[in-house]
């Protein structure tokens, strides 16, 4: 899958949204926040498990 990555602990690593376009309005405080990868939550992870193709 494109969007998510499944890490070696079985969890489940996602880039972070808001980030695409509209990005003038924003301050760089926000943009540097949001840099970076993020876990999906525990709650969930099924469900995102479930619509990956080879987890």
């Amino acid at each position: 899958a494109k969007r998510f990555k499944v890490r070696a602990g079985g969890t489940i690593k996602r880039s972070q949204a808001f980030k695409r376009h509209i990005l003038t309005k924003k301050t760089t405080k926000c943009k540097r926040q949001l840099r970076g990868t993020a876990e999906v939550h525990a709650t969930n992870t099924a469900s995102v498990r479930a619509m990956m193709p080879y987890a």
